[in-house]
């Protein structure tokens, strides 16, 4: 059976290091960063990294015994030296597009992208045509699409236990392309990836709406989806953590406190005038698992068989586009904006400073 060689390209926090963060998380199940992850992977052998910054370098090397001269500060010539099979690629969104590109030209055979997949709508119908046109398998890294409590959510809905999907109220922490994109993918996904029509949205402070066509913040961005199949999707900011309402012809299904709380409830027999009364129900068992790890491991079967990932680099255009759309909305007066979207000239380039990378456990020197 084939191993493959893996590398990551942004060698910080969710490329090697924030495993650190969460160690004893309940929301949480390691391995969570890319490098964790491929290190884990029975299939993949981590062999090189690169970054700009030569003290995260020397941590990425130490951790995942990767020796100097395979640690890299040009990407390209990472890529052009070490051959990876599997790419990950973990660097600001402003960055991502370049990188994804040139490595789908030159020899890489799989791309784990981190969200969102691209700082604009230009530049991710450019990784979607060199992915495309070099035969590249490809996953983005919203989790929700990857937990296996929303694919027992999934299974109800697409068994009928629960009837047809009808509409989701989905709340988010903040920012439409850092967290916002989880939910929007979330929503795609539930729904089996019916196109999306149209959508209608505001941000939440004005202040943060883009200056010209640049977006200089990622803003907090609250609107309806409403899908080719007539199931709409309400998107919200919560008040602590993330949450996810699901409504159906026959029942409702939920997560709450950040996914540590499920809910069914069914419609049952009686009730008022005999309309049906809604009864409490047990939320199918399910065992946690990273959903870094099943991304790769869906990575490695696409390589084995040659066959689809669950995401795509098609699905990730399409996530993408709704954050950009969402923002559209917004600048034309809240208007219904519709799909596909035409002509944007959005760009995200907020130039932000990198986070602190937490090179040890918390509460380790």
């Amino acid at each position: 059976m084939t191993n493959y060689t893996a590398a990551v390209i942004g060698c910080g926090r969710m490329g090697a290091f924030i495993d650190n963060e969460t160690v004893g998380s309940s929301i949480v199940t390691l391995p969570f960063s890319f490098a964790a992850g491929f290190a884990a992977c029975d299939r993949t052998r981590l062999v090189a990294g690169s970054d700009l910054r030569s003290d995260v370098l020397s941590a990425f090397g130490k951790r995942y015994a990767i020796e100097g001269s395979r640690l890299y500060t040009d990407y390209r010539e990472l890529i052009d030296r070490e051959r990876p099979d599997i790419l990950g690629v973990a660097t600001m969104p402003e960055h991502r597009a370049e990188i994804m590109v040139y490595a789908a030209e030159h020899g890489v055979k799989a791309i784990y992208a981190e969200k969102t997949m691209a700082a604009s709508m230009a530049e991710a119908d450019d990784v979607v045509e060199a992915v495309e046109s070099n035969g590249v398998a490809f996953n983005m890294g919203t989790g929700f699409r990857w937990h296996p409590g929303f694919d027992k959510m999934k299974g109800l809905i697409d068994s009928g236990e629960v009837g047809a999907l009808r509409d989701m109220v989905l709340l988010y922490r903040n920012g439409i392309n850092q967290h916002g994109i989880h939910a929007l993918d979330l929503a795609m996904y539930l729904n089996n990836d019916v196109p999306v029509v149209a959508v209608q949205a505001s941000l939440v402070d004005p202040s943060d709406a883009p200056v010209g066509d640049v977006m200089i913040k990622d803003p907090d961005a609250r609107g309806i989806v409403e899908f080719e199949n007539g199931v709409t999707a309400h998107l919200l900011i919560a008040p602590s953590e993330d949450e996810q309402s699901v409504y159906c012809e026959k029942g409702y299904l939920g997560a709450f406190g950040a996914r540590q709380h499920w809910v069914m409830r069914l419609l049952r027999p009686g009730g008022h005038r005999g309309r049906g009364a809604i009864t409490p129900e047990p939320f199918p068992d399910f065992e946690p698992a990273s959903s870094t790890l099943m991304i790769i491991e869906d990575l490695v079967q696409a390589l084995d068989s040659g066959g689809q990932t669950r995401g795509g680099v098609q699905v990730a255009r399409a996530g993408d586009e709704l954050t950009f759309a969402f923002v559209e909305s917004h600048l034309r007066g809240g208007a219904r904006v519709n799909l596909p979207l035409e002509g944007s000239r959005l760009r995200l380039n907020r130039n932000p400073e990198p986070r602190p990378v937490l090179f040890e456990p918390r509460g380790e020197s």
